[in-house]
């Protein structure tokens, strides 16, 4: 189905051409490497050097579990008015049903910034974040900034980047987005999917062939290639969003006149514009991927590139199930949890069918699946269906083209625009349940189990028409490619008045008499010291995983109601990998609050171990892990830290970019080591650790305290930028920004 090639490969003609065969002199390949799409949007946008990008975003997005930090740090920062488009979308804390009238204070919140600062305002219910923009935000050649990882409009033209908050207030304070300049990958899609194979099937046997490997992390995916046009814009939109599950930066496609009509539709054609590289063109890398040879597919637990055929899969369902069991014990540390009973007279049966959010709630996506289950029933059992059209102008036209009606038939519940099912904030399944669902992720814990008290699911991603095909099975999972349907479904259409009568659009438009609304339980951010002379340093929690995701970080689902209240949200980090960590932080931070008033520093291990702390030292906490940040974008994971007196993260690797900016922007160290050799307990100790990051030193001599033994080690930082390097040094982007008036 996909072939790696993992040297570089020049694209001529339509067809792949390996760097070792292709005869080419050095400036012809510098023209070759810069015909790429990627490459002329990236320029077009840049106004650093050749290696070393400094990039001006034409749009920004955010949601409401970060909207409200951004603002909150940019006003701090000094934001008069946002200076480029910015949407205001509410599709994460929508169902305002936790914590009392929270969620809905974060919403006129939303509202009223928007008006001051002159932005957009999409209200509850209305679209998720990515369909809206593709609908009414995206411009060929463009390029977006969004504060959600599922930033992605490559498909229609648009290079789309998720990070956290403190990159977006970067851009509404007039700065940059600095990165090295990426490497781009070829996606050269030939063939066309059969019947019953949708898009989440291409992108789980991408994320499988890709991720663990690391072979596109931080890099451009560009879709190239004649199996392109065999894909409906809705296909190629399904694919495009998971490309995060890969670890990439951001993608771009191909645009062809199936991309076109998409525009045209949405009343935006003069945004269009043919997007195709030129030849020939040079690419670091390829994935070769051909849709006829793609099947049906299924992300086991915990991860989407745990990716599998379903035929596979339920073939050797015993073995497969135990493995990943095992993985939920190491993971979860709970025995009681089980899959192996899903295994049923050679079947695999599920409790749960979820069809939602901005990878699954798509046109096509539910008109097929109601094709799919056209008289047919899910059955009165323990099996569910639900399906979250991922907007209004899409929910309209399913209703009036008769979807809504054959799916409710069928017995599935039809539900609003929310993106709750992807980060464990609805829908979250009975103890021991197992969920499938065309959803973007199924990382342990993301469906909102709680396992402190007991209670433990998991989740499978599969394609909807799959999903359909299950619930059509009565919750046997069944692939589509099995299952008899016609998939003629009728024309989509766009009603644009939905959105005319009822989203906010104050862009350009800022109202500097209004008043912003603060609930009472939005928060302004706690100040933070600069970095001193010294850096003592106490490992708190070491985190053994391969990755440690955001989400163990700090949790998604049941945290949301916080995400305004930094205080209140940093109570619950690392709860469920290290239930010790906020104490411990806790400690360490109140050490060094006594510091400052007594000015004695707190360890007398470090006496007794003959280690002598100069003058000028400040003290905190970290965190250490093997490869921290891998999934969501959301600066909280770094934040929470930091509000609770961290100054660093020690890891082998990161997972991502977009975590090790969000350490860099909330003041901590992003120390790197080649070996996680670290307790609880350790010390560490950084003389001239200002003078040394001020002067660019790319590692770290350091000194580390553990059980009364001292070494010398060497801790990297890596490349850092001469922003990046003042944003350390002040302790935080909002210290840098406030220094620069």
């Amino acid at each position: 189905m996909i072939k790696l090639i993992r040297s570089g490969v020049y694209y001529s003609e339509g067809r792949l051409v390996k760097e070792n065969v292709a005869f080419m002199v050095e400036a012809k390949k510098r023209k070759a490497i810069q015909s790429t799409i990627s490459y002329g949007i990236l320029n077009s946008h840049n106004s650093g050097g050749e290696d070393n990008l400094k990039i001006t975003f034409d749009g920004l997005v955010s949601h409401d579990i970060t909207y409200v930090g951004i603002i909150q740090t940019a006003k701090a920062s000094g934001l008069k008015e946002f200076p480029l488009p910015y949407t205001l979308t509410n599709c994460h804390n929508s169902l305002c049903a936790v914590g009392g009238t929270i969620n809905g204070d974060d919403h006129l919140f939303g509202l009223t910034a928007a008006r001051r600062y002159g932005g957009n305002y999409v209200p509850p219910h209305l679209a998720v974040i990515h369909q809206y923009m593709r609908e009414t935000g995206v411009k060929c050649g463009s390029m977006i900034l969004g504060s959600d990882s599922h930033t992605r409009y490559g498909a229609l033209g648009t290079m789309a980047v998720g990070e956290g908050g403190p990159e977006l207030v970067k851009q509404l304070l007039k700065q940059t987005y600095d990165v090295a300049r990426p490497e781009t990958i070829a996606v050269y899609l030939k063939g066309k999917p059969p019947k019953g194979v949708g898009p989440h099937d291409v992108a789980i046997a991408l994320a499988g062939a890709t991720f663990k490997n690391a072979f596109v992390k931080n890099k451009i995916l560009e879709f190239i290639g004649p199996g392109i046009k065999n894909l409906s814009m809705d296909f190629r939109c399904g694919i495009d969003v998971m490309t995060t599950e890969t670890a990439c930066l951001s993608s771009i496609w191909e645009t062809d006149d199936i991309c076109r009509r998409f525009y045209k539709t949405h009343g935006r054609e003069e945004y269009f514009k043919p997007l195709h590289p030129a030849e020939p063109a040079y690419y670091d890398g390829a994935v070769v991927i051909d849709l006829s040879e793609i099947q049906p597919m299924i992300a086991l637990p915990f991860h989407p590139s745990n990716a599998y055929t379903v035929k596979e899969f339920i073939s050797n369902a015993e073995d497969v199930l135990a493995e990943t069991e095992k993985q939920g014990y190491a993971l979860l540390k709970n025995p009681s949890f089980s899959l192996r009973d899903k295994v049923r007279d050679g079947k695999v049966t599920v409790s749960q069918g979820i069809i939602a959010g901005c990878a699954g709630g798509s046109y096509e996506n539910i008109a097929e699946a109601a094709e799919i289950l056209r008289g047919a029933s899910c059955g009165n059992g323990e099996f569910e269906l639900s399906i979250y059209p991922q907007s209004q102008p899409v929910f309209k036209c399913l209703a009036d083209n008769g979807s809504v009606s054959s799916l409710m038939s069928a017995g599935a519940i039809i539900k609003t625009a929310f993106c709750g099912p992807c980060f464990g904030a609805g829908d979250t399944p009975f103890n021991n349940g197992l969920s499938i669902r065309h959803t973007t992720r199924n990382f342990e814990n993301r469906e909102g189990s709680k396992p402190s008290e007991g209670q433990l699911a998991a989740v499978a991603l599969m394609d909807a028409r799959s999903i359909a095909a299950t619930a059509a099975n009565g919750g046997v999972l069944t692939p589509a490619t099995e299952f008899e349907y016609t998939r003629k479904i009728k024309k989509y259409y766009f009603d644009a008045e939905i959105y005319k009568n009822r989203v906010y659009c104050g862009e350009g438009k800022p109202d500097y008499d209004a008043e912003v609304a603060y609930g009472p339980n939005i928060a302004d951010w706690p100040e933070q010291i600069a970095l001193s002379d010294n850096l003592l340093i106490k490992v708190v929690s070491v985190i053994k995983d391969a990755v440690t995701t955001t989400d163990e970080l700090i949790p998604s689902g049941e945290t949301s109601s916080y995400r305004s209240n930094p205080l209140r949200l940093a109570e619950y980090a690392l709860s469920r990998k290290d239930p010790d960590y906020v104490t411990a932080a806790k400690a360490v931070m109140a050490d060094e609050q006594s510091r400052r008033v007594n000015g004695d520093l707190p360890a007398k291990v470090l006496k007794e171990a003959g280690v002598e702390i100069k003058s000028g030292t400040i003290y905190g906490s970290c965190v250490a892990a093997k490869k921290p940040g891998d999934g969501s974008a959301r600066e909280q994971a770094a934040s929470c830290q930091r509000v609770l007196g961290g100054v660093a993260n020690i890891a082998v690797e990161y997972a991502t970019k977009r975590y090790r900016s969000n350490l860099i922007n909330w003041g901590m160290l992003p120390l790197v080591c080649d070996k996680l050799d670290f307790r609880k307990g350790d010390y560490i100790y950084i003389e001239n650790v200002r003078k040394l990051i001020s002067d660019g030193a790319k590692s770290l001599p350091a000194k580390q305290i553990s059980r009364g033994k001292v070494k010398d080690i060497e801790l990297g930082i890596g490349e850092l930028t001469e922003e990046e390097k003042k944003i350390i040094l002040s302790g935080c982007l909002i210290n840098y920004n406030k220094n620069r008036k």
